[in-house]
């Protein structure tokens, strides 16, 4: 696919009627474009197609034979240009730039947005506090504030006595920017409350604070919000995306929003040791996948659906959905020894995450490789595992 189709295609997809979550018939086939040499295995532990080596060099083979793959000099131009336009075309932003990791992308963010005013208000469950360790104090002179919601959520009420008290200390240390993880990965990829979200938005916007959404999987959201890719971005100032969790690259994030933010910020990736000198064989992938993620992932969940109706009709399962749930859900499976269960499922290509400990409940992940079986095939293999 050329350029100019890849573009247009992208336009499509933003506008096209299933990203409003509308329902989908259950398909059978395997996730579009996936390699030729792809497996039968379906992966309840990934967001994405979970490529070997051998799939994903044969990914890059096809997708060279295919039209030419333009290489990139330290992360710019080339591949790596189309796919930074491309993107923010998809989230709704004037720019867009390639960073090689999400931990850089989050951090590129808040420094540039908090500016001079070096207070963060981050949530306590979030990756840019629990996962980059000291890095925004280390590296930006950032302060983080974590801030804690009820059951997970993050409400308009739990951040504005925080605004407050910043800005009326003794020593007034104003809040330069407010972070957001969109789903929640350390709450089991739990999505905020939409409304709520707006909220948010609103009151950082009455205050002067500027926004940044950490929306790895932000693409899995409007088939459970019913709110589009760019509606969820437009609530935000700057948004980060993952490549490689749904779109299948071995690596890489983008980071999109206002031209002034965006332009010239490839010189603090570099600074910051992110200038790739060749970044297009970790995000060539992307290009194949972008287009129909959203639909294969309702189409992945429609399956599942269908799974969980079979599973379900045995009193040994049990299917759990969590309040505001996106792409995890929780099995009980009562009377087996789950070490073992998981090791037959394993034997006949389900791929299955350790039991939560002293317990037989698993949590399994819906993506585009739950397409690559019918779920009448995967529902047997997990009764007949449970039956051994």
């Amino acid at each position: 696919m050329d350029r100019r189709r890849f573009l247009a295609a992208s336009a499509a997809a933003t506008s096209a009627p299933w990203l409003g979550g509308a329902p989908l018939p259950v398909a059978h086939a395997a996730p579009a474009h996936a390699p030729s040499s792809a497996s039968t295995r379906v992966d309840f532990t990934t967001d994405g197609l979970a490529l070997d080596p051998r799939e994903y060099a044969a990914v890059l083979h096809e997708m060279s034979i295919e039209a030419p793959l333009e290489a990139d000099g330290y992360s710019r131009g080339g591949l790596v240009a189309e796919l930074e336009r491309t993107f923010a075309q998809r989230l709704g932003k004037p720019a867009a730039l390639f960073v090689p990791t999400g931990t850089l992308a989050n951090l590129l963010a808040v420094r540039a947005l908090a500016g001079t005013s070096r207070r963060v208000l981050v949530q306590l469950d979030s990756h840019l506090y629990n996962d980059s360790g000291d890095g925004a104090a280390t590296l930006a002179g950032l302060t983080l504030l974590p801030v804690a919601g009820r059951d997970g959520g993050l409400t308009r009420d739990d951040l504005a006595p925080w605004l407050d008290r910043s800005a009326s200390g003794r020593v007034a240390t104003p809040v330069g920017a407010l972070s957001i993880e969109n789903p929640v990965r350390r709450d089991n990829h739990r999505m905020l409350d939409v409304d709520e979200l707006v909220r948010i938005s609103e009151l950082a916007r009455e205050r002067g604070v500027r926004l940044h959404l950490d929306g790895a999987r932000l693409f899995n959201l409007p088939q459970h919000s019913k709110r589009s890719v760019r509606g969820h971005a437009a609530l935000f100032d700057t948004v980060y995306v993952s490549l490689w969790k749904n779109f299948n690259a071995a690596s890489g994030a983008v980071l999109a929003g206002p031209t002034e933010v965006i332009d010239g910020l490839h010189h603090a990736r570099r600074m910051f040791g992110g200038a790739l000198p060749q970044a297009w064989p970790q995000i060539a992938p992307v290009r194949r996948f972008l287009d129909r993620y959203e639909y294969d992932y309702a189409r992945a969940w429609a399956t599942a659906e269908r799974v969980f109706e079979r599973l379900q009709a045995d009193a040994r399962f049990r299917v759990t959905r969590l309040p505001n749930g996106t792409s995890r859900v929780f099995v009980d499976v009562a009377g087996v020894d789950p070490d073992a269960f998981a090791a037959r499922l394993d034997a006949a290509g389900l791929a299955l995450a350790p039991p939560l400990p002293d317990t037989t409940r698993f949590w399994l992940q819906i993506n585009p490789t739950w397409l690559r079986r019918t779920p009448d095939a995967i529902a047997a293999v997990m009764l007949e595992a449970a039956a051994a």
